[in-house]
């Protein structure tokens, strides 16, 4: 080869070189961090949720290991796990975190600052200090909500209709599930709805999975009418194992989550999880494609969903109303 069509050669590669790097680097591969409370394994029912982003990211043009990468933190039930989980998915370099309910976001935004945080079903995000509002949330979370405080006097509510001369019922909750005011506004409303229906109220604690134990032998002592299982991601990754204890103890349970009654529980009044997923999955899109998190409003449900499952009725010797069932939005037979 001539001196002088090597020069020219050379020079038309150094010429292509940056374009060929921007290239490289515009269709680098994001590295999606997942962060959550639950076991990631499928005894565990907030998985389904976890995971129901995945094919909304399909229809928008993402194939795992193709074009996006996910990295998946589980705390195994243990909140005190999430935050060195959340530090290591930002030495990870991630490019955002999808955080499972407010536990896992907190985990993030304690951890992280800069990289965007989208989080699935939170509480109150504003109580919780998550963000700023919802309309604006500024900083670097966004994501939805599922209204956790205002639910749960009209989840007893409906527990009353549903089991004739409902007096006592036991209300399994996780202290630390959300933050204080949080947990405060929740007790509150259900001990005024409580009082109001003449319902005596018996709180138990399970700060854990491993107090669940202790937590079921406390309720077994009271002799309650029903049970009521609070909000929690703590206590949604260990639905199976409620959902069997109240069958064993003949006890009608109303859930915050589907899920509960798809195992076997009795009732559940509450947003749609996996719904609450997929719409994730949208901002985490537009993020990437360079949005700002603190500049993507809050969603919040517009929908809540009255689950039935008439075998569980059937077997407690409840008979549900034809008006009652009118009124479900499923039932499961």
């Amino acid at each position: 080869m001539r001196r002088r069509e090597f020069i020219t050669l050379l020079s038309g590669a150094l010429a292509t070189w940056p374009l060929t790097a921007r290239t490289q680097q515009a269709t680098k591969m994001p590295q999606i961090g997942v962060l959550s409370l639950g076991r990631g394994d499928k005894s565990d029912a907030s998985l389904t949720t976890v995971n129901a982003f995945m094919p909304a990211l399909r229809e928008l043009g993402y194939t795992e290991g193709l074009n996006i990468a996910f990295e998946r933190k589980f705390a195994d039930g243990d909140a005190n796990k999430l935050s060195g989980l959340a530090r290591e998915l930002v030495d990870r370099r991630v490019d955002a975190i999808v955080a499972f309910a407010t536990p896992a976001a907190r985990a993030a935004k304690q951890a992280t600052t800069a990289i965007p945080i989208i989080a699935i079903a939170m509480a109150d995000p504003v109580e919780d200090e998550l963000v700023s509002s919802l309309a604006r949330p500024g900083g670097n979370v966004t994501g939805t909500t599922l209204l956790g405080p205002e639910l749960v006097s009209k989840r007893l509510q409906f527990l009353k209709e549903i089991v004739p001369g409902l007096s006592r019922v036991v209300v399994l909750w996780h202290p630390l599930a959300y933050g204080e005011r949080t947990m405060a506004g929740m007790l509150k409303e259900i001990e005024s709805t409580a009082q109001s229906l003449g319902t005596k109220l018996q709180i138990v604690p399970a700060a854990s999975p491993d107090d669940l134990s202790s937590a079921f032998a406390a309720m077994t002592t009271e002799r309650a009418d029903g049970l009521i299982v609070f909000p929690s991601p703590m206590l949604f990754s260990q639905y199976s194992r409620i959902v069997t204890f109240a069958a064993n103890n003949h006890l009608p349970a109303m859930y915050a989550a589907r899920e509960g009654v798809e195992l076997g529980g009795l009732a559940s009044y509450g947003v749609n999880l996996p719904n609450l997923s997929r719409a994730t999955a949208i901002y985490l899109d537009k993020i990437l494609k360079g949005a700002k998190p603190g500049e993507l409003p809050v969603q919040q449900p517009t929908k809540f969903e009255l689950v039935i499952n008439l075998k569980t009725a059937s077997s407690l010797g409840l008979t549900i109303s034809r008006d009652f069932l009118l009124i479900a939005d499923e039932v499961i037979e």
